[in-house]
């Protein structure tokens, strides 16, 4: 039987993507956090793992119809970001997929009552909260993109997530989930960004949108799952990423609302151009998620 063997709350904030140089240059004169967070993730979270297939949930491959989850045997080709093409360009990616359990992973989410399904047209884009993950953490696992379906609901997202969880158990596969986005995501005007570009939380967009994203961190690390189901409605105010649903779907994959695993932060809790950011890792327990 299949198995979910962690999972993560992973931002992909461009800035990551910048050289050092460019970094230090931006965040005067200070690492990003968010950087050695993920070489940390990868190095003593991930490999020690050995997964055979890694699924992002993906922000910003955002659709309306239904959820999509790519089913590509290989892809392959470079990437440049038609956001920030200047710190996001020509970055090659060679991503063995596993069309199998895309395909049963989108059976399974249209039998819990949410249309989806799965693609492998040639021409599909990809996008970069799928390439920045790939950037820091990709080993020599298949990997999986699925989308976030702009016009669901919290229930629907967590339809999707029960639905992945299945197809997972009835795979043969060790699966890592990766939650690939940030936390409230409003953005400084643009003629006020450049006051606002370092990576200290006090430049996160609003003091009210810090709170409600330090609140849902406190409780994560608390393994307090179900205060942040219940506190969608308030948390909407403050646009979080994706309306939250890769966070929604895969902590759904885990258990939900009974899920009583902790996180573990690597690195600061930061802004991006006024957004909230950060790195939870959720660790599977020996007896189980739930």
């Amino acid at each position: 039987m299949g198995e979910i063997v962690g999972a993560g709350l992973l931002s992909h904030a461009p800035t990551i993507m910048m050289n050092k140089e460019q970094r230090y240059a931006l965040n005067d004169g200070k690492e990003i956090s968010l950087v050695p967070g993920l070489n940390v993730i990868r190095k003593k979270v991930i490999e020690p793992l050995q997964p055979d297939v890694v699924i992002v949930i993906d922000t910003h491959w955002f659709t309306i119809v239904e959820f999509i989850v790519s089913s590509h045997k290989r892809r392959q080709g470079f990437y440049t970001s038609d956001e920030l093409p200047r710190t996001m360009n020509s970055i090659p990616f060679d991503i063995p997929g596993n069309p199998e359990l895309a395909s049963n992973i989108a059976e399974r989410v249209n039998e819990n009552g949410v249309r989806c399904s799965s693609n492998n047209n040639e021409h599909l884009p990809i996008h970069y909260p799928t390439i920045n993950m790939l950037e820091y953490l990709q080993g020599d696992e298949q990997w999986l993109s699925m989308s976030i379906c702009a016009t669901a609901t919290k229930e629907q997202f967590m339809k999707v997530g029960r639905g992945l969880s299945e197809a997972i158990k009835q795979s043969n596969k060790r699966v890592v989930l990766l939650a690939s986005g940030g936390l409230s995501h409003k953005f400084w005007p643009l003629g006020e960004l450049e006051q606002h570009e370092t990576s200290d939380p006090i430049n996160v967009v609003t003091p009210e949108a810090r709170e409600a994203d330090e609140n849902r961190i406190e409780w994560l690390k608390n393994g307090d799952h179900k205060s942040v189901f219940d506190g969608m409605d308030q948390y909407n105010q403050f646009a979080p990423e994706g309306k939250f649903g890769h966070y929604l779907i895969m902590a759904e994959a885990i258990g939900g609302v009974d899920c009583k695993v902790k996180g573990q932060q690597f690195g600061d809790y930061e802004s991006a151009t006024g957004t909230g950011q950060i790195h939870l890792w959720f660790d599977q327990p020996e007896n189980g998620w739930t």
